[in-house]
Order: structure tokens, then C-alpha cells, then sequence
């Protein structure tokens, strides 16, 4: 990568307010227990995410929905600007952050959630530096959406007509890269933990509170 940081690397999360964090996951640990779930994926993430940004010329990001500035910077006590992800769908959300980065003057950005335990320092990189070849990256889930998107320069439709929340998510996002005639290149596949089924994927069972 170049010497300046023209790159961001941002992470959608979510405060994590008992009965509304990982409800799919309320039946399985109870409210607290998926709240607190969210919490630790959330922390581990920011944690990669302050190490990458030590070894790479890239800016972190956190976007947020649920709780406020002040309640993101006291949980976090993290030096990574916290950004509220603003109103409407996951797409119209997406599209802002992209478009926000990309009017500041940065040349490669790359959103990641906060459902993947697998996501890691050494998969930033790979998505990084397939950006400097590729127009999109995306890193699939095994649920038929994806845990990682970049791209290196604006494309908003991208996000138009997405199904989201199913499991057409990645299949209808290719599609519009198709229209869009970008370049695209593929990380591993890797599970989300949305559901009690996916709880198998984390390194050990979470305790259920």
C-alpha cells in the first residue's frame, strides 16, 4: 500500500442493548447472554482492527446503531472515530458509508460486520491488497450473504434491490456487480453466528447468562 492512509477499514456493529442484539440468538442464551455475545464478537474485532491499523497505512471506523456516541466511546474507550450509521435499510446504509469515505479522499475502503468469528488481521490484508487489482472484494458467508465488502471507488447501486436479511443477499449483490461491470475478487468462505445452530463456529460455547 501507499504511504498515506487512503485506506479505512470500517466495522458495523451494533450496541449491545439486551432483547435487541442477536435476537435470533435470545432462544439459545437469553437476552443478556446474546447481548453479551455481541459485546465480546464486537471487542475481538476492534481489537484486530487496532492491530491491523498499526502494520497498515489504513484509518479504522466503527458505524453503530442502537445507543449513542457517548455510550459507544464509554464501552469502547477505543481512539477509532465512532460514526452513528444513520436511518434506512442495511443498503441505504451501506451506501452512505461507502460514499462518505470516498468524498473524504479515500481510495480503498472495506466494511466488515460483527457476525464473523474467523475474520482476522491476515484477511484485512488479503482484501486490501486485492483492491489494488480489483474493483470489489467480497468475503462470503456461509448463509448465503457475506461478512466483508470493499471497494475501491463508488459504486451506490450496488446496493439497490438486495434482499437483505435472506439468503439471496451475496447472489443478487453479484448480480448488480455484474451490471456494474466490476472486477471481483473472492476471500474464503467463512460462517456468521446469527442462529443457535451457528453458535458451533465460535472457539467455545458461550456461557448462557
Amino acid at each position: 500500500m501507499d504511504g498515506n492512509k487512503q485506506a479505512r477499514l470500517i466495522l458495523f456493529t451494533r450496541y449491545p442493548v439486551p432483547g435487541r442484539t442477536k435476537t435470533r440468538l435470545i432462544p439459545a442464551l437469553g437476552a443478556e447472554g446474546a447481548a453479551g455475545l455481541q459485546r465480546r464478537m464486537s471487542e475481538t474485532l476492534i481489537a484486530h482492527m487496532a492491530q491491523f491499523a498499526h502494520n497498515y497505512p489504513v484509518t479504522p471506523e466503527i458505524r453503530f446503531t442502537d445507543g449513542n456516541q457517548e455510550a459507544m466511546q464509554n464501552w469502547l474507550s477505543s481512539d477509532i472515530p465512532c460514526v452513528a450509521q444513520g436511518d434506512g435499510n442495511l443498503g441505504d446504509r451501506l451506501r452512505r458509508a461507502f460514499a462518505q469515505a470516498f468524498a473524504q479522499g479515500v481510495g480503498r475502503v472495506v466494511v466488515i460486520g460483527a457476525d464473523c468469528p474467523g475474520l482476522s488481521p491476515a484477511l484485512f490484508a488479503q482484501a486490501f491488497n486485492a483492491l489494488a487489482r480489483q474493483d470489489l472484494v467480497l468475503g462470503p458467508a456461509r448463509d448465503g450473504g457475506y461478512y466483508l465488502l470493499g471497494l475501491r471507488r463508488p459504486a451506490p447501486s450496488l446496493f439497490s434491490d438486495i434482499p437483505w436479511g435472506s439468503g439471496e443477499v451475496l447472489a443478487a449483490t453479484l448480480k448488480q456487480a455484474q451490471a456494474l461491470n466490476l472486477t471481483t475478487h473472492f476471500l474464503e468462505a467463512l460462517a456468521d453466528v446469527d442462529r443457535p445452530e451457528d453458535l458451533r463456529h465460535l472457539d467455545h460455547h458461550p456461557d448462557p447468562q
